[in-house]
């Protein structure tokens, strides 16, 4: 599913975000990024976004070279690609309904389609309640939620979270976790930065390491998912 090899990313200024990174996701994965701030993380998932071209090295996503992609491509490529940032980044002067339809609507969906996805989605997240709130009256913890469900509503076959978790409480922060597990079980690619060690290892999946954007190997995991 995701393939890096020798991939380095450096910015204006000199900068190097990664450097020589590579390691293999295979379809249908859960698997972890983790490091200190600053070591690269949000940048790596950027590139398989195509929010970021990489500097040198290759980067391929579903069996497609991302250096061969177009401008005119990028937003298909990002239809397969469902992404939650840690800010949540809802529009507070729609409801929650428009919030998770957004995608759908951009990708050209019909009112109908467009009703019976937003609402499965949102019923998958325990949100189907909520669906004429305005975002600035939920908790961070629905906030968020909001954000998964607006991720998923395309089906994408890639699920990518950047510090999902990073300002929530423990118990919500499992709950989270525990959502983007049921979507991993039913087939989707997941993929989470995160630099929560101890929630972390409770997932029992892959977690890479990354140390000043190197990619410097992987972590055992030691605890079960309970």
């Amino acid at each position: 599913m995701i393939r890096f090899t020798n991939v380095s990313k450096r910015y204006e200024g000199g900068y190097e975000a990664l450097n020589d990174v590579s390691f293999h996701l295979t379809p249908g994965e859960i698997a972890f990024v983790t490091g200190h701030s600053g070591a690269g993380k949000s940048t790596l998932l950027k590139l398989i976004a195509l929010l970021e071209r990489p500097t040198n090295g290759q980067v391929i996503v579903n069996g497609q070279n991302l250096a061969k992609l177009g401008r005119g491509a990028i937003p298909y490529h990002r239809r397969n690609i469902g992404v939650i940032f840690q800010d949540h980044r809802l529009l507070f002067d729609r409801t929650v309904f428009d919030n998770v339809a957004l995608p759908l609507i951009i990708a050209g969906y019909g009112p109908a389609e467009t009703a019976k996805r937003v609402r499965a989605a949102l019923d998958k997240v325990g949100l189907l309640s909520k669906e004429k709130a305005y975002p600035i009256t939920l908790s961070g913890g629905e906030q968020q939620r909001v954000g998964i469900a607006r991720a998923v509503v395309n089906r994408p076959a890639l699920l990518l979270a950047d510090e999902p978790t990073g300002n929530l409480d423990p118990e919500m922060s499992w709950e989270v976790m525990k959502i983007f597990r049921e979507f991993n079980e039913v087939g989707v690619t997941v993929l989470i930065a995160s630099h929560n060690i101890d929630l972390i290892g409770r997932m029992q999946s892959r977690v890479l390491r990354l140390d000043h954007g190197r990619y410097i190997g992987e972590i055992a995991a030691t605890r079960s998912f309970v």
